[in-house]
Order: structure tokens, then C-alpha cells, then sequence
């Protein structure tokens, strides 16, 4: 399941610049608890190992955009304090929170970015440029911080802020496909560090299950580039009501778990 899950999850990561993790977060979720892990710690393994996966598909998923010219280093520049700093924060948050509140902040996002993005908004803009300085790195530290807390590389949030601010499609993916390394490396790091008070499953330090990860890992890196070169070959809607779809069915899924929780 998870060496599927993981094919499927590299090539949405070059597609959409999501990091893979929205669809890898509900399957490990899903598999950890069959496999014993209770229900109150399994999210947050599942959150965390997520993240870390993002680090391999993300820089080669980055490559095959960068290949293309399709990464915005200006942005990147003006938004990496800002987008590093809030994925540490955020994810020494999540391991402090319990798990429908991990499932309800991913489901609520993924719901809210997807009806933006299979909407006809495509010519919607909330300002002229991609905001810089301090109101940039704002931003930037808000998707982080909420893209840690869900497993995620960014693209679910960055590609529609970046949208609606001036930026064309294409291009908001190749650059969320970066941020995916800015979000992944602190991130990761700050889910190492927690000490979760139960008995884990082997080869997991802090709340990333390492056994997992080299399952998941050569997998997702292996077909992120094929994704990326999809992207290229797609019309920008179609590109959009792709993402939108995706984000849809992981937000009812995810919504489902945190009612269940209750």
C-alpha cells in the first residue's frame, strides 16, 4: 500500500508542487492504526513521517522545474525567513495538539484552497505582485506554519497565494515544489525532537517513523519528474481542476477523521 501510495504520491508532487504529502497523510494514517498504533499518536506519525519524505521528492521534483524555468527565485528569496521559521514553529505546535485537531486543520485548508482553485478564478487577483518584505514573509510563515502541521510541502497553500497574487500556474507550482524543501527541513526537525509519552513503532525517533520513510522516499523521488513534465503539457484549468479535485477528496477524508475523533 504504501509503495503505491508513494508512486502515485511523487508523481502528484511534480504535477501539482504539493509535496506528495496530501495524499501520503491519510494512507499512513490509515496504515498505522492497523498496524497498532493508537489512534491519538497515529496522525502525528503520520504528519511527520509525511514531511520527511518531502525532502527527497522535493529537490528532485525542484530540479525538473528549475530545468524548465519555472521556479520564481525572487519569491523564494523574499518569503524563505518568513516560510522557514513557521515550519519549525508549526510543528513543534502539532505534536503538542491532539489528533483531530491535526485532521480538522488539514481538512478545513484542503477544502478552502480547493473550492479556490476548481472555481473560474482564474483571473481573481488580490493584488498586482506577490507581496514582499514584511507582509511576504507573513504569508510565507503561515503557510509554513499550517503546511507543517498537515504533512504537507506548501503547494496546497502557496500555489493559490500565489495565484491570486499576479502569479501564472505553472509557475506557482514549480516554486511551491521549492518551498516544499523550505517547509520539509525545519519542519522534520522539529518532529524529531518530540517525546511523545507512549510506546512507538520501531525505527521511529521523536514522531517520524524512519521505517516508513525508506519505503516511501525512493519512490516518491523516483516519479517526480514525470509529474513535473505533465504539468508542462497541461492546460493551466485543467492543471487547476486537477488540484482542486485531489484537495477535495483528502478535505472530506480528513474531515470525516476529525469528527470521528470527537
Amino acid at each position: 500500500m504504501l509503495v503505491a501510495t508513494a508512486l502515485f504520491a511523487g508523481v502528484l508532487a511534480g504535477l501539482l508542487g504539493v509535496g506528495g504529502g496530501i495524499v501520503l497523510v491519510p494512507v499512513l494514517d490509515t496504515v498505522l492504526r492497523s498496524s497498532g498504533v493508537t489512534a491519538h499518536w497515529s496522525m502525528h506519525i503520520a504528519v511527520a513521517t509525511s514531511l520527511a519524505t518531502i525532502i527527497p521528492t522535493a529537490i528532485s521534483s525542484s530540479r525538473a522545474h528549475a530545468a524548465r524555468g519555472a521556479i520564481d527565485w525572487a519569491t523564494v528569496r523574499a518569503w524563505s525567513p518568513g516560510m522557514l521559521a513557521g515550519a519549525l514553529a508549526g510543528s513543534l505546535l502539532a505534536a503538542r495538539v491532539a489528533d483531530a485537531t491535526l485532521a480538522a486543520v488539514f481538512g478545513v485548508v484542503a477544502a478552502l484552497a480547493a473550492l479556490k482553485m476548481f472555481l473560474p478564478l482564474d483571473d481573481l487577483r488580490l493584488a498586482q505582485s506577490v507581496p514582499r518584505g514584511l507582509v511576504g514573509n507573513g504569508i510565507a510563515a503561515a503557510i509554513g506554519g499550517l503546511s507543517s502541521m498537515m504533512g504537507i510541502g506548501g503547494g496546497t497553500l502557496s500555489v493559490p497565494a500565489m495565484t491570486l497574487t499576479g502569479g501564472a500556474i505553472h509557475q506557482a507550482v514549480g516554486t511551491a515544489a521549492f518551498f516544499g524543501l523550505l517547509i520539509a527541513l525545519p519542519g522534520t526537525l522539529g518532529y524529531l525532537t518530540a517525546t511523545p509519552d507512549t510506546v512507538l513503532p520501531p525505527l521511529t525517533v521523536g514522531l517520524v517513523s524512519f521505517a516508513a520513510l525508506a519505503i516511501i522516499a525512493p519512490c516518491t523521488a523516483l516519479t517526480a519528474p514525470f509529474g513535473a513534465r505533465l504539468a508542462h503539457s497541461l492546460p493551466r484549468r485543467r492543471l487547476s481542476q486537477a488540484f482542486a479535485f485531489f484537495l477535495a477528496v483528502v478535505a472530506v477524508r480528513m474531515l470525516h477523521r476529525a469528527w470521528s475523533a470527537l
